[in-house]
């Protein structure tokens, strides 16, 4: 087991390495924003003017647009909101938060692209249900020489569901209630594997509805609790972001840190977080009631901003304020020890109910990503076998001991890496396409304005 563990650890630092894919995350973040003409910066109130008209659309696809962002950020804030980035400070130190923001800004026009690709390229099943992202844009935007590609997407993608979105999810909540309201690890597989098993089992028409309801709750509630503690501790926030800005480029905060260290945790937990460039969310957003791919496209960027630059940066400031970053606790009880002193003694059960719903939430969205990337491959026929193991594999990494979860995370972040770099590929190749979608879109908006 420790030979396979230090495999997966090999292969994660040299896919998140230096020349890897943290480069090329930049590149394509930067690249689209540049070529995007800063529209993502730009148009956000825009953006949100569309989302709130996209809460009934009776056009084309599943579920309206403002479901097809809730399922997506139902995907995204998860255990990556509260563990990831106490995991960040505690490996990359303060600093770390500094390059979550950048990655999460440049993501932005990632996350555009994607969803408007998605929608520009998708099609409709054997059941009828509106299919898209990566492999349908590779397939269809890029030709039948470039398939292989899309097979290597969902393929990757079908495998780590299962890491980034099942078992860690599980494994991490019910850890924590175990810590917090001492219940047995067994007891929370159980009751999270049969409230998801009721969900997933309605197909995204449920999950939609699902996550349009407790989506907004869930982040309104965590961000509150968060802005009382900022608002309770306001006279540190200049110390706080300076000591954010300053280790950003010295990485002196942790022992033993560097300053490619810190950026390298910042931009690994940023995207293992707001899922910019894996090729996740997509998938979501082409299930949304549309016929416009620009308009999906804006709704869809709003998801990063939401994710990192809201509900992460509560996360870490509220760390930081309390002064726990650097009590040599990491992951979860990091958070819940910062609420704790925070909040008194109300912030250790906040954390864990928002990492409860969180997690539930992420498995919710998370199978359906898998189910459609093993639907490209298998056709329709593998959909129920596909839900029923993800429910049994929900008990499973509930069940499971934490330290054993160590090679499960580190596969998942060799996965996530494998799932990116094709679409990542198709981004640039397809970007064309992405910037002429946008400027017609835009011309128009002038000329009816």
């Amino acid at each position: 087991m420790q030979r396979v563990q230090d495999l997966l650890n090999t292969l994660s630092n040299y896919i998140w390495g230096e020349y890897v894919l943290i480069p090329l995350l930049a590149l394509v973040g930067v690249y689209l924003t540049i070529g995007l003409r800063a529209m993502p910066w730009r148009y956000i109130p825009y953006a949100f003017k569309q989302l709130w008209q996209g809460r009934a659309s009776s056009e084309q696809g599943d579920i309206p647009p403002f479901q097809a962002l809730m399922t997506a950020l139902a995907a995204t804030i998860g255990t990556g909101n509260i563990v990831g980035v106490a995991t960040a400070i505690y490996f990359g130190g303060p600093g770390a938060i500094f390059w979550m923001w950048v990655i999460a800004l440049f993501g932005m026009a990632t996350k555009y692209a994607e969803a408007v690709l998605a929608v520009r390229y998708r099609e409709t099943d054997e059941l009828g249900h509106s299919v898209g992202g990566p492999m349908y844009y590779i397939r269809n935007g890029l030709g039948a020489r470039w398939a292989w590609l899309g097979v290597a997407f969902a393929f990757f993608g079908m495998l780590a569901a299962f890491g980034i979105g099942n078992m860690v999810q599980s494994n991490s909540v019910a850890h924590e209630l175990q810590n917090t309201f001492h219940l047995p690890s067994w007891v929370s597989g159980l009751l999270l594997a049969t409230l998801a098993g009721l969900v997933i089992l309605g197909g995204i028409r449920r999950i939609g509805n699902v996550a349009e309801k407790l989506v907004p709750f869930m982040a309104l509630a965590y961000v509150c609790a968060g802005l009382l503690i900022i608002f309770l501790n306001i006279k540190g926030i200049p110390a706080a972001f300076a000591l954010i800005f300053k280790d950003a480029f010295t990485g002196q905060a942790v022992a033993g840190s560097s300053i490619w260290l810190v950026i390298r945790w910042g931009v690994a937990r940023g995207i293992f977080s707001n899922e910019a460039g894996l090729g996740s969310a997509p998938i979501a957003h082409a299930a949304a009631r549309t016929t416009d791919p620009v308009r999906q496209g804006m709704i869809a960027m709003l998801g990063t901003l939401i994710d990192t630059l809201i509900v992460c940066s509560m996360t870490a400031l509220v760390i930081i304020l309390t002064g726990v970053w650097d009590s040599g606790i990491k992951g979860a009880p990091m958070s819940s020890l910062a609420f704790s002193i925070g909040l008194n003694a109300s912030g250790a059960y906040i954390v864990s109910f928002s990492l409860m719903i969180f997690a539930f939430t992420t498995i919710l969205g998370w199978s359906y990503y898998g189910e459609r990337c093993a639907e490209y491959l298998f056709g329709v026929k593998v959909i129920l076998p596909y839900r029923l193991l993800w429910i049994i594999a929900i008990y499973i990494g509930a069940d499971g001991a934490e330290e054993k979860f160590k090679l499960v995370w580190t596969f998942a972040d060799v996965l996530n890496g494998l799932m990116a770099i094709p679409n990542l590929i198709a981004l640039l190749m397809l970007s064309p396409v992405i910037f002429k979608l946008t400027r017609d879109y835009l011309e128009k908006k002038k000329q009816t304005a």
